[in-house]
């Protein structure tokens, strides 16, 4: 299944959530399901349930399902619970970092600039969007994405208040890695049990 790139809003009504590494906008004007009887919400099944939480996270952070499938095995290897460390691989992904760091103001924004070589991960040009930061490691911008329209307004006004994990130095506009994000501090609600057996019976 491929990266989804058609309309942001919509997904986030269907799934109910603002999901602000989607879309900077927000769903409190229409706050109900896309579509003609929208309004009527209807009640969802165990499976329905389990697989809008498993989408919210693969939109947030805009994986492929291959993609979300491996984080979650590789979460499922380590010694401390599933969930948590799914959590932790996701918000470990450079372009969610660049993007926490308010560099940008979605994920799929902080994609981009990581593709076009625009983020230096501890001084060395990176274009790996799926790179896993560790603490220690500093993020900046080279000098042509200090410019960039999109990156002066996300510096200017932030969409989301930067991580503890993260600290940023407004000088010399360069984000460091404190330590390992930990699972509550996924910015949007997220019930990662519900994940956790959605592919339990999958893989």
């Amino acid at each position: 299944m491929s990266r989804y790139t058609g309309p942001r809003l919509k997904i986030m009504r269907a799934l109910g959530t603002q999901l602000p590494g989607l879309s900077s906008k927000s769903i409190e004007d229409r706050p109900y399901l896309p579509g003609q009887h929208g309004q009527k919400q209807k009640r969802k099944s165990d499976f329905g349930v389990k697989l809008m939480e498993k989408q919210k996270l693969r939109y947030n952070y805009g994986l492929t399902e291959t993609q979300i499938r491996r984080l979650f095995v590789e979460a499922k290897r380590a010694k401390m619970p599933t969930g948590d460390k799914f959590l932790e691989l996701l918000e470990r992904r450079l372009d969610n970092a660049v993007f926490r760091a308010d560099f940008a103001p979605t994920t799929v924004a902080a994609r981009q600039l990581v593709r076009h070589k625009h983020i230096l991960l501890n001084g060395k040009r990176v274009n790996i969007p799926s790179i896993r930061i560790k603490p220690g490691d500093t993020l900046a911008l080279n000098g042509a994405a200090a410019k960039i329209p999109m990156v002066i307004e996300s510096l200017k006004e932030p969409s989301l208040t930067r991580p503890e994990w993260l600290h940023f130095d407004d000088t010399t506009r360069t984000a460091q890695i404190n330590r390992v994000p930990m699972a509550d501090e996924v910015p949007f609600p997220i019930d990662v049990q519900q994940v956790v057996e959605y592919y339990a019976q999958r893989i």
